[in-house]
C-alpha cells in the first residue's frame, strides 16, 4: 500500500497525516507544495469528489495576501489559480489509488488500511 500526501511541512494536519500512515507502516509519497505544485490533473481528481470550492483554504495567509476573498471565478479559473498558487490548497490532500480525501480524514484512512491489509 502506498499513499500520496500533498501538503507542506509547516502544516500540522499534514504532519498528522504523515504520522498516521507512518505508524501503520504505509509507504508515503510526500509532495511538498512549497517545492512542487499539484498538477492540474491531480487537482481535477480532488475537485470531482469535493468540488473546486472545497479545495481552497480560505483561511490561508496566501489567500488573504492575494486578496481573493472577493474573487469571482469559474471552476476552471480557480483550478488554474490553484495549480500556480499551491499554498491556497486545503491540506493535506491524500490519495490512495482512485480514492481521495481532503483535510484530516482518519476514519476513511483506517478503512483504506483495513481494505489493503
Amino acid at each position: 500500500m502506498e499513499v500520496q500526501i500533498f501538503g507542506t511541512k509547516k502544516s500540522a494536519d499534514t504532519r498528522k497525516a504523515q504520522r498516521f500512515f507512518t505508524e501503520r507502516r504505509v509507504k508515503i509519497h510526500f509532495v511538498d507544495l512549497n517545492e512542487r505544485a499539484a498538477s492540474l490533473g491531480e487537482l481535477r481528481r480532488f475537485a470531482q469528489k469535493f468540488g473546486v470550492g472545497s479545495l481552497i483554504d480560505k483561511k490561508s495567509p496566501r489567500y488573504l495576501d492575494l486578496g481573493l476573498q472577493h474573487a469571482r471565478m469559474g471552476d476552471d479559473s480557480w483550478l488554474a489559480k490553484l495549480a500556480e498558487e499551491p499554498l491556497l490548497l486545503m491540506q493535506p490532500m491524500v490519495r490512495f489509488g482512485q480514492k481521495v480525501t481532503l483535510g484530516l480524514a482518519e476514519a476513511e484512512w483506517k478503512s483504506w488500511v483495513a481494505s489493503a491489509g
